[in-house]
């Protein structure tokens, strides 16, 4: 009867665990890198809401887990990413793409640069404003499409 206890016990722990890894495995927030910008934001029918940061901003660190929160939320999205760039170790990057000040919320759609956030920093404008935005996109990059047919 121990023996049936225990081996509960660890089914259990085992369980909960892999349900926490499997949790915050989907829940991931991309980090971009110069090597990677370019290749993600331009995946087809693929919008990129991207957070451009510096460690050493306070206005940064004030967001504390919004962006992690932002990727929860975001949870069976499927053509939509949420990514970050830290603009102190990708500075060309961040030129490239017109940052000046910090954070810089943008999203792409298909490699361009479709919106830019300028709201409240809490999850619910986040991803009203996601969602709206990318489906603006996607019917923009429709239309586009069928009138090259």
């Amino acid at each position: 009867m121990k023996k049936l206890n225990r081996s509960l016990i660890l089914f259990t722990l085992l369980h909960l665990v892999l349900s926490l890894i499997l949790l915050y495995a989907e829940a991931e927030v991309i980090t971009l890198a110069p090597e990677t910008f370019s290749d993600k934001v331009k995946e087809k029918d693929t919008a990129w809401f991207v957070k451009f940061c510096v460690p050493w901003c306070k206005h940064c660190k004030n967001l504390g887990s919004l962006w992690e929160d932002l990727g929860k939320a975001m949870e069976g999205e499927d053509e939509i990413e949420i990514g970050e760039v830290d603009c102190s170790a990708s500075k060309p990057l961040c030129t490239k793409v017109d940052i000046h000040s910090y954070p810089t919320f943008k999203l792409f759609y298909d490699g361009e640069e479709v919106a830019k956030y300028q709201g409240a920093r809490n999850v619910e404008s986040l991803k009203s404003f996601v969602l709206e935005e990318s489906e603006k996109a996607a019917a923009k990059a429709q239309l586009d499409s069928d009138q090259d047919l």
